[in-house]
């Protein structure tokens, strides 16, 4: 499994969120079917897979649907 953020900002994208702003090397998508935030840290390197899980937790997407 590839834990990379740019990864999970496709899985984002796929499920509805789109990119809202950036602070730094976070960066802030938005849902506004289900009204929900999740910041992604986008620092070059993979994601921990507790990090990248929780992303995805937050997000409200199962982590099977990858």
């Amino acid at each position: 499994m590839n834990l990379s953020a740019k990864q999970l900002i496709k899985l984002l994208e796929a499920h509805g969120f789109d990119y809202k702003r950036a602070k730094g090397s976070h960066h802030v998508y938005y849902n506004h079917i289900t009204n929900t935030t999740v910041i992604v840290p986008v620092h070059g390197k993979d994601l921990k897979k507790g990090t990248f899980l929780g992303i995805l937790k937050q997000a409200g997407i199962d982590k099977n649907e990858m």
